[in-house]
């Protein structure tokens, strides 16, 4: 009989062991969309991030101490960019159906951010990138990653944007020898946003029209695989 351990994201032995697999994977995918995203926003859009609402926080205090209202509005606008993305997308993602390791509201939140993320890859590729372009831009790219961040909650506790805690959890199993059954989940996410920051960072200096691809290519990728395995 199988045998399921209860764990609080989800994993564990039995039958759905494939889906699991699946999901982790996928979100680890989703990780690389994130590292193009805030290094983009970083490096492009103002010296401010797009999922990193914790260094947002600071930059926005920052900004108000040195009386530079340039440094805390630019935080302040992917604040509220990130928050209207989740709160776009949490009724999107927690939307009823059958229980899955990989809800279908999932799938159809991460739609809704590809079609944000393709509004921004149009206002990425036909403006300047500066003045009020800069700052559609921000709203856009902040808004896709809160409605990212909305999905990936869904699935339990993990996240493809907001590392911090994963990066405690990893090493807090480490110390302990405690084998967590979302380690390797967590150390992928951490890895594919490493490498996508790396990514975007070099387009940005070097070949900025490129950006929209490994912005959009994990993510419709995701997307497609999850439509595939409902199939």
């Amino acid at each position: 009989m199988p045998v399921v351990t209860g764990e609080a994201d989800g994993q564990g032995v039995d039958g759905r062991a494939p889906e699991r697999r699946l999901r982790d994977t996928l979100v680890v995918l989703l990780g690389i969309t994130t590292g193009v995203a805030d290094a983009t926003a970083f490096l492009a859009l103002g010296k401010v991030f797009s999922s990193v609402m914790t260094g947002n926080l600071v930059l926005l205090g920052v900004g108000a101490a040195s009386r530079d209202p340039r440094e805390a509005l630019r935080a302040g606008l992917a604040i509220a960019g990130y928050v209207a993305g989740v709160l776009a997308g949490v009724p999107i993602a927690a939307r009823p159906g059958r229980r899955r390791a990989w809800p279908v509201g999932v799938t159809v939140t991460l739609a809704a951010e590809a079609c944000v993320l393709l509004t921004f890859a149009a206002v990425w590729e036909l403006t300047t990138r500066r003045g009020a372009a800069s700052i559609a831009l921000l709203l856009l790219l902040a808004a896709a990653m809160g409605m990212q961040a909305a999905a990936v909650q869904r699935l339990g506790q993990m996240s493809s944007t907001y590392l911090t805690g994963t990066l405690t959890s990893v090493i807090a199993g480490l110390v302990t020898r405690r084998r967590s059954p979302g380690r390797a989940r967590d150390i992928g996410v951490m890895v594919a946003v490493i490498a996508g920051a790396l990514a975007g960072g070099l387009l940005v200096r070097f070949g900025p029209g490129w950006v929209p691809v490994p912005l959009l290519l994990p993510l419709l990728v995701v997307i497609g695989s999850a439509a595939i395995s409902r199939a």
